[in-house]
């Protein structure tokens, strides 16, 4: 039959003369060549050769057919670069893994098997760097391969048999390196047959001029004290490929997430590394000079791999922000180039159109590539100028000369220009204020003097002049950037704190530095809010999240709760869940979405009522998430699923929450496990801890428990039965005050509606209304006389006339009424209810319109002197005379005088 790969490779005819038309391997071939090459068709074509050959000729044979396979399936267009692409590399998993499985057993039989201390056996790990990690080795690809095993041992001297070995126990570092020198003879030697990779272990630490086997310790303490940025790049793509087959399955478990602690805290920061800019300019430049050299010293073609606009600068971008950004998404961990291109995309971090055209970059620069190794089976990357040789490549593409040669050209120009801009510094910035930022004031004299003594005050001071050089030339620029804007005294001193806080971590700086518009957005929210500056002053790791496009966008916080506990999961090590880690990550990733709510509220895309309801689903979330790790950690576990459901009430039970509200919560059971009640104490008292300890990345909440049954006398948990014996027998008025406001939140679903059900039971019940209203308003002058308020100003919150008051008339409203109107069981907030009221004809629905308007106005001034720094929520009481005389006069209406 002809063969389309016949006419253009010297291998595939050299292949095939070798192996006879009417042989029948050839027919193998054929069969191979009308299907997809997967992992199965590989694993049978190595075992059909081990039956009937030596292990070393049956890998030789089965990458001719392989590679003759390659050939004609991609020249005629049958298979796709990926499959090509995989294929390789799933071939070098299977043959290293057998000439491991050959070399251990013949040194087994010579030595024994090695084993620690504790008698288990340490295996050889083969870890395949670079193309091999990532799936993607090409056609005649270099294997890079560095050989590890996790302890020192000695052999036993018994056979993989159980027989006595032939000669006398060696040391198990001496036993894996002979392991290891026989592996790569086996695959690299060069024999009548050919081979069956070109085997390079130059990556392993300290090169070579390192040993050739290296245990886990001594990789831990070269990748942590002598580990090189450029090493970090290449451990991204370092995967665990074959192994010695001493070990049962929970061995090759251990060795596996061993290996991963060691190396992801290497390879991956926990924050946003923006300071590796700096190092990688200089990689840049060097990468540049030297494709520069290679392509003068090859004039008469093109380096398509290593020259510019070539396969090596497409990878970089990608590894470049894994490496910047893989510490805090795992996502962009993926080690394949095309994955981690669509996950930029994904992320906003490279546009969408631009992904595209790299990827359709890469796909043409890698497959020319292959072309050019088919040719000879020859490592190259050298696309010749000769014309002849050109055409024939263009042919083997199904591409016309000319169409070739434009593609090749336009793909190399935009390779070239985007990761040019990638490591180029961003132009001084003169841009206009983003919308996040209040409009610029001319600087008056007296303010210009201010910040003069502002900034020489911090040049004299301790943490300006105890940081780097470096870090001083940064905060020098962006003081400078400042001024231009111009900002304000106010902004002025407020980024002082917060380059204060961050001169000693100079990757942040390199990250203001690096993007000037998120350094705008960052003047833009220390110009608007007091509260937001010292936020971010508090938590600089959220300037992280100002480099994406996608910050004044919504967040789906469900799949943010399933992405975060995806996270927290992958913190456990050795079967253990790192609680101290997860605790951190969590706080890390809620105030992300804190910072991110806030940056929407300032910059007006956000009303204060759906502030409140997103900072209320974050917090429901965050709870959720909490009791599957904290349940999952707890000792006293004695089911999968806790049987609990935590109760919000106050401001996150009505959605009312605000930046730093605490939460106050109640746990609720129903499981008549024995166990149970000591079993969910434990959850409550642990989940209080993991959501209010001061951990480095700080806090999440302030819990408050004291609404339970009891308050701070009962039980940390209660029983649904026993909660609802309490409401209906024991509970005071003010505690059903509280149930008004209440919902489920988080936890079994079972057990809230549950609740929910009992709760609406409980204030349904007929009530007298003027016992109701002489209590109401006993409490309520409680606690007005627990605020006072000596200052001329209004309490927006507690004093006559202000948010209490509506509240309390509201809930006045639920337990009197709602017997005979149960709308109003309905958790709609307090201004829902006072609609519904009003319409019910309980009050008056002119008044109840004002009131819940003053509501909101109360709201809104409150959000907006607490954004402001204020502790305390008061303001003229002028301005609001209107709103208090409704409220006093809805109060009177309802309630009576008093209080």
């Amino acid at each position: 039959m002809p063969y389309a790969a016949e006419p253009f490779s010297g291998y595939f005819r050299r292949s095939l003369s070798a192996i006879g038309r009417d042989d029948a391997n050839l027919q193998q071939i054929n069969a191979m060549i009308d299907q997809q090459v997967d992992t199965d068709t590989i694993e049978r074509l190595v075992a059909g050769y081990l039956d009937t050959h030596t292990t070393a000729q049956a890998l030789r044979r089965a990458r001719r057919d392989l590679m003759m396979t390659l050939a004609e399936r991609d020249i005629s267009g049958k298979a796709s670069l990926d499959e090509i692409c995989r294929a390789m590399t799933c071939f070098a998993e299977t043959v290293t893994r057998c000439a491991m499985h050959d070399a251990a057993t013949e040194l087994a039989g010579q030595f024994g098997i090695p084993r620690n201390r504790d008698g288990q056996p340490i295996d050889l790990i083969a870890v395949g760097m670079g193309k091999a990690g990532a799936y993607e080795l090409n056609v005649s690809s270099d294997l890079d391969l560095i050989f590890l095993y996790r302890e020192e041992g000695q052999t036993d001297g018994l056979t993989m048999t159980g027989e006595p070995a032939a000669r006398k126990p060696i040391s198990a570092a001496e036993f894996l390196h002979k392991l290891a020198r026989a592996t790569i003879s086996l695959l690299a030697e060069t024999t009548a047959e050919g081979f069956v990779f070109r085997v390079d272990t130059r990556l392993r630490p300290n090169g070579d001029s390192g040993p050739l086997v290296c245990s886990f310790a001594a990789l831990e303490d070269y990748l942590h004290v002598q580990g090189r940025e450029w090493e970090r790049f290449a451990w991204l793509k370092g995967r665990a490929i074959a192994r010695t087959p001493f070990s049962e399955a929970a061995g090759v478990r251990s060795d596996a997430r061993h290996l991963a602690s060691l190396v992801e805290p290497f390879v991956f920061r926990r924050y946003l590394d923006y300071e590796i800019f700096s190092s990688l300019r200089e990689l840049h430049e060097l990468i540049q000079q030297e494709a520069r050299k290679r392509d003068a010293r090859r004039a008469d073609g093109i380096d398509v791999k290593l020259g510019r606009g070539g396969i090596r600068e497409i990878e970089f971008i990608a590894q470049l922000f894994q490496i910047v950004r893989g510490g805090k998404d795992r996502d962009l961990r993926n080690p394949a180039t095309l994955s981690t291109l669509a996950t930029l995309a994904e992320r906003g971090i490279i546009e969408p159109d631009e992904v595209e055209q790299l990827s359709r970059a890469y796909e043409l620069l890698r497959r020319t590539e292959h072309m050019l190794q088919y040719r000879e089976d020859q490592q190259t990357h050298f696309l010749p100028l000769a014309p002849a040789i050109r055409d024939e490549v263009a042919a083997m593409l199904g591409m016309a000369p000319d169409d070739f040669g434009t593609a090749l050209a336009e793909t190399r120009q935009l390779v070239q220009r985007v990761f040019d801009a990638l490591l180029s510094p961003d132009e001084p910035a003169t841009a206009e204020s983003p919308a996040l930022m209040a409009e610029a004031a001319t600087i008056d004299k007296e303010d210009q003097a201010e910040m003069e003594r502002l900034i020489a005050a911090m040049r004299e001071g301790p943490r300006y002049r105890a940081a780097k050089s470096d870090s001083r030339r940064a905060i020098d620029e962006l003081i400078k950037f400042a001024l231009a804007v111009p900002v304000t005294r106010v902004c002025m001193n407020r980024l002082i704190a917060l380059l204060e806080t961050i001169c000693r971590r100079p990757g942040y700086l390199a990250l203001l530095a690096q993007y000037p518009s998120a350094f705008q957005r960052v003047l833009g929210i220390l110009e608007l809010s007091d509260w937001a500056a010292t936020y971010l002053t508090r938590h600089p790791v959220l300037l992280d999240e100002l480099i994406g496009g996608d910050l004044l966008e919504p967040t789906d916080f469900a799949q943010w709760q399933t992405q975060l506990v995806e996270e927290l999961q992958a913190t456990t090590l050795a079967g253990e869940p790192d609680i101290e880690r997860q605790m951190d990550l969590a706080r890390e990733q809620h105030h992300a979405q804190m910072f991110r709510i806030l940056a929407r509220d300032l910059d007006g895309k956000l009303t204060m009522e759906q502030v409140s309801d997103q900072l209320s689903e974050l917090a429901d979330a965050v709870l959720q998430v909490s009791i599957d790790m904290v349940w999952a950690a707890l000792s006293w576990r004695f089911r999968d699923q806790p049987q609990v459901a935590v109760i919000a009430y106050g401001r996150l039970g009505g959605k009312e929450l605000g930046y730093a509200s605490d939460l106050d919560l109640v746990f609720l059971f129903d499981d008549t496990d024995e166990r149970a009640q000591l079993a969910y104490a434990k959850l409550a008292q642990r989940m209080t801890t993991w959501l209010s300890a001061q951990t480095p990345a700080g806090h999440l909440f302030d819990i408050d428990l004291r609404l339970r049954p009891n308050g701070d006398a009962g039980m940390m948990v209660s029983s649904l039965k026993g909660f609802a014996e309490y409401q209906n027998k024991s509970a005071w008025l003010w505690e059903h005050q509280a149930l008004t406001r209440a919902r489920f939140c988080a936890g079994d679903t079972g057990i809230g509606l549950r609740f929910e059900a009992l709760r609406r039971d409980v204030l349904g019940q007929p009530r007298d209304p003027d016992e109701v209203a002489t209590k109401v308003r006993e409490m309520r002058k409680k606690m007005h006389d627990g605020h006072p308020n000596r200052s001329a100003l209004f309490d927006l919150k507690h004093d006559q006339g202000g948010m209490v008051d509506i509240e309390f008339i509201v809930q006045y409203l639920v337990l009197v009424h709602s017997h005979e109107h149960q709308s109003l069981l309905d958790n709609k907030g307090n201004i829902g209810l006072l609609r519904t009221a009003g319409e019910a004809g309980l009050i008056d629905a002119g008044l109840a319109s004002t009131v819940s308007d003053a509501y909101r106005t109360y709201r809104r001034l409150q959000h907006r002197l607490r954004l402001n720094g204020n502790n305390y929520a008061r303001t003229d009481p002028e301005k609001i005379s209107a709103e208090r005389a409704a409220v006093r006069k809805l109060w009177t209406d309802t309630l009576g005088d008093g209080a």
